[in-house]
């Protein structure tokens, strides 16, 4: 060991607090580099929105909880099924079975849910998931401050009286609605304050469903039909994460459905998987137009907004009563809370777990898909007419009750000891909901979060994305554009002068007016290379009609002539897309991104009339900024 240096141990610590000093200065010269203020900056705002989003949140599912055992268990005397993680009261008991309080009740919540809204905040009527989307994209990621009080009474009010709906739609608006107020009581740019906004609809969820993962996922997936906000990921993250500490800070930590038994992974079963994504996507459809049929008949009702909702809820009371005498009767006792009332999350847990007195057989495969039908029309009839209630719970159960139908049908029908039908009930839960919602990847993790396994990730992958693939044109939320550039917050500033100018305006001629459907190969290079400004040729087929295009841009990485002497114009086209004259040039600029050409024909009279591609969008772009800065 070396000797100390002159002076000892003291001059030891100095030299060694002077290297420390050294060394500190020197991350604080890089903090720059490394955006240390950027992120301590994101980290405050986001984690200010999970606090204050977590403590909205509980507060909410409290309320909702004590509300929903005075009115549906203290007065109506029904007590309806809850899911293992869903309760922290205790029941009533011996309370005495009201049929006509309970036909009435959610025409009674329907009625004070519709006048808050109406009288206080309209956009804080329906599901919410979709008002989300439209404040994000249309409101500049800015929601009223007074929606979060009057939402969240408005769906008490609601579910609490047995109103067919979820609470996690109601909170991915609060959850917006505190994001939005954040961002404008901060010093935040507009990109800023939308990131809040997201940030804030994960921490909502995250705050209701304890899916910290899976609600980070949905808040940045759920805003486009084709894309997701990347930005706004790891905000997303952080403030899930801080809602979810505080929630299970306050009621424990648990999962929705409790730890089901393991499901080994069997590759023989995926075509099932795949199969019974075909058929949730049919009832994904089915519960669309159920839904938009009632939001059509409501909106002709000759009835002021807010008596809607109440004429939607007593409807609902009728139908969610007669099931539940219907059940009690073949079921006994326990069958009376597996009726439609509320959130549903109790039969979405006997579809995965089972329960008392249920029939078995064939028996139970109907018994299941006449819940699934009837949460349909009790969910439609509750949020298409107006009153405040997610539409992501009865997604859930539905999707549930579907998936265990079939699985109990397939292990009837293929006598295969495998097949464990609570493992389809799972994964059709994220199927339903990924469909209808087009958003495959938080689907995936949300249930696997809710169940507390990834067991069945596999097949629930092959089986979302197929349902994703079948519903392209249908979704839960008409709002959301299809990618970036049908938002208008990402509009760019050429968005202005390119919606001024049209089509017709800035086309180029024709060189090459098109090849006939079995011109030659060479004959085709040839004159597309003899060209200079066109790179996309017309291909027409009989009678003179336009029936594809040929791309330059692929005939310049093809093979020698001599490899494709047998090939004609027919084979290299790819289909027939145009413009109109009038057609905007941001509606060109999108219609070259969507389908991979730099340039397009202009049609006009079933004949084209010139092309307009990136160059001469390029061009027009410029003049027109020019022109405006000399103005100015």
């Amino acid at each position: 060991m070396k000797p100390p240096p002159p002076g000892g141990l003291r001059e030891l610590s100095r030299r060694g607090a002077q290297a420390v000093l050294e060394g500190l200065g020197f991350l604080w010269s890089q903090s720059a580099a490394l955006d240390l203020r950027i992120l301590g900056r994101t980290l405050l705002h986001t984690a200010l929105v999970g606090g204050i989003a977590g403590l909205v949140g509980a507060a909410f599912f409290a309320g909702l909880e004590l509300a929903q055992r005075l009115l549906l268990e203290g007065l109506a005397g029904y007590a309806p099924l809850r899911a293992r993680g869903e309760t922290f009261l205790p029941p009533f008991e011996g309370r005495a079975f009201r049929v006509w309080a309970l036909v009435l009740l959610p025409a009674l919540g329907g009625l004070a849910s519709g006048l808050l809204t109406w009288r206080f905040a309209p956009e804080a009527a329906g599901g919410g998931g979709d008002a989300t989307v439209e404040a994000y994209h249309r409101g500049g990621g800015i929601i009223r401050r007074r929606v979060i009080p009057v939402k969240m009474l408005a769906a008490i009010c609601t579910l609490a009286s047995g109103g067919s709906g979820g609470r996690e739609g109601p909170t991915m608006q609060i959850g917006g609605a505190i994001g939005s107020l954040v961002g404008r009581w901060l010093p935040t740019s507009a990109r800023e304050r939308r990131v809040l906004f997201v940030a804030g609809v994960a921490a909502g969820i995250s705050a209701v469903f304890r899916t910290p993962l899976g609600a980070a996922l949905l808040a940045v997936e759920m805003l486009y039909r084709d894309d997701f906000e990347a930005d706004a990921l790891v905000p997303a993250i952080l403030g899930s994460v801080v809602a979810y500490s505080v929630v299970i800070t306050v009621f424990g930590e648990t999962t929705l459905f409790g730890h089901p038994a393991r499901f080994p992974f069997v590759p023989a079963h995926l075509p099932l998987y795949g199969l019974l994504a075909l058929v949730a996507a049919l009832a994904g459809v089915a519960f669309l137009s159920a839904l938009r049929r009632v939001q059509g008949v409501s909106a002709r009702l000759p009835l002021p907004v807010w008596a809607r909702p109440a004429a939607g809820g007593l409807a609902m009371g009728l139908l969610g009563t007669g099931l539940a005498l219907w059940l009690r009767a073949r079921l006994g006792g326990p069958g009376l809370g597996l009726g439609v009332f509320g959130g549903g999350y109790g039969a979405a847990q006997v579809a995965l777990s089972g329960g008392p007195g249920l029939p078995q057989g064939w028996e139970l495969v109907a018994l299941f898909l006449a819940l699934a039908s009837a949460k349909l029309v009790a969910a439609s009839l509750t949020i298409g007419s107006g009153a405040a209630a997610g539409d992501f719970a009865p997604s859930i159960v539905m999707g549930g009750l579907l998936g265990a139908a079939y699985g109990h049908a397939a292990a009837l029908l293929l006598h295969d000891p495998r097949i464990q039908p609570a493992a389809f009930a799972l994964v059709g839960m994220g199927t339903f909901f990924g469909g209808i919602a087009h958003a495959p990847l938080s689907a995936l993790v949300l249930v696997s979060e809710l169940a507390g396994s990834y067991d069945l990730l596999v097949p629930m992958m092959l089986a979302v994305g197929v349902a994703f693939v079948v519903l392209r044109k249908w979704s839960l939320y008409p709002a959301q554009p299809r990618t970036h550039r049908q938002s208008p917050v990402h509009r760019s500033r050429a968005a202005p002068a390119l919606e001024n100018l049209r089509a017709v305006d800035v086309l180029v001629p024709l060189e090459v007016h098109g090849f006939q459907a079995a011109t030659p190969y060479a004959e085709v290079v040839r004159r597309a290379a003899a060209a200079e400004r066109q790179s996309v040729f017309p291909v027409l087929g009989e009678g003179g009609r336009l029936a594809g295009l040929v791309d330059l841009d692929p005939l310049r990485v093809l093979g020698p002539e001599r490899d494709l002497e047998w090939a004609v114009a027919a084979d290299l086209m790819v289909p027939f897309v145009s413009v109109a004259p009038d057609d905007s040039l941001q509606a060109v600029a999108e219609k070259l991104a969507e389908n991979g050409l730099r340039q397009l024909p202009v049609v006009f009279g079933g004949r084209a009339i010139g092309l307009l591609g990136e160059a001469e969008i390029a061009q027009a772009f410029l003049a027109a900024v020019g022109s405006e800065a000399a103005k100015g």
